[in-house]
């Protein structure tokens, strides 16, 4: 891989756009396509360039990344006659960041070969301020040549890049680790209620939570947001909640992932666009 490798990103949402500007300040050409355009301006200010489509922007990159919602927007920035197995020219680096089943990881990385192209599944735990400040956990499933081929690039996204064998591992680690974000978020909501509803102040049961063996940079978070009564999504219950299915699907049935996965769901219809500690407010309502 030589020393500065033409980027490509699709994908500018919460998490996106400031990975996305991680990697132009560390002085790489990169080249932007977003569904919803308006979104592709503030990477375009800072030096973006931009695309019309996931086609035109592979033939324009040697790496692309992706950081999309879910299964059918893979599908669609993919496949189609604008999509990036519709471009010309083989040997292209894609590093699929998403959220998403195993299933569609090994999907892709197939049709990806027929074209000549390597793909990694490559999801991250962390949110927004860890994306700003390139300290996320980077979960990797596919061929080692290709990670080694990744790695320089991940180091300016996370504080760790972990290989974990092959294609659709890093998406079952990444549906792991939010089961258990799932666990502590329901659980921080359920032990600040219960201490609310029997007359503790819920600053001092967070100050206990934070000085405990139980405090943690999320716990920390989240209960600043409960205090405040701001549940503006950096990580949208939606979002929580599909994991959720993603992970039920692949067979997580424990008993405290099936009991996390039905409140989730449940609190979703009403609550979906706000943060995922927003599930105190579904739990207070019973």
């Amino acid at each position: 891989m030589n020393a500065h490798p033409q980027l490509g990103w699709i994908g500018l949402g919460n998490m996106g756009t400031p990975m996305a500007r991680r990697l132009l300040e560390a002085g790489y050409a990169v080249t932007v396509y977003n569904r919803s355009k308006d979104k592709e301006a503030p990477l375009r200010a800072a030096g973006a360039t931009t695309a019309a489509s996931p086609a035109a922007l592979l033939q324009q990159a040697d790496v692309v990344f992706l950081m999309v919602s879910d299964d059918q927007a893979i599908q669609e920035v993919f496949g189609g006659p604008d999509g990036l197995l519709a471009a010309p020219g083989p040997g292209k680096l894609l590093i699929n960041m998403s959220t998403v089943s195993p299933g569609i990881s090994r999907e892709m990385a197939a049709r990806s070969q027929e074209h000549g192209h390597s793909y990694l599944d490559a999801p991250v735990s962390g949110s927004v301020k860890q994306a700003e400040t390139g300290q996320l956990v980077v979960m990797v499933g596919g061929d080692a040549a290709a990670y080694e081929r990744a790695q320089p690039l991940l180091a300016h996204l996370g504080k760790l890049s972990l290989p974990l064998g092959p294609t659709g591992n890093g998406n079952l680690a990444k549906l792991a680790i939010n089961s258990l974000l799932g666990v502590y978020a329901q659980g921080l909501a359920e032990t600040l209620l219960f201490a609310r509803q029997h007359g503790l102040r819920v600053e001092d049961m967070q100050t206990i939570v934070a000085n405990s063996a139980l405090g943690n940079v999320f716990s920390k978070l989240k209960g600043d947001a409960i205090l405040a009564d701001n549940y503006q999504a950096a990580f949208a219950l939606k979002l929580l909640a599909k994991d959720l299915r993603l992970a039920q699907a692949e067979g997580l049935g424990t008993p405290l992932a099936a009991a996390v996965h039905e409140t989730f769901q449940q609190a979703e219809p009403a609550l979906g666009d706000e943060d995922v500690i927003a599930v105190i407010k579904h739990l207070e309502r019973g």
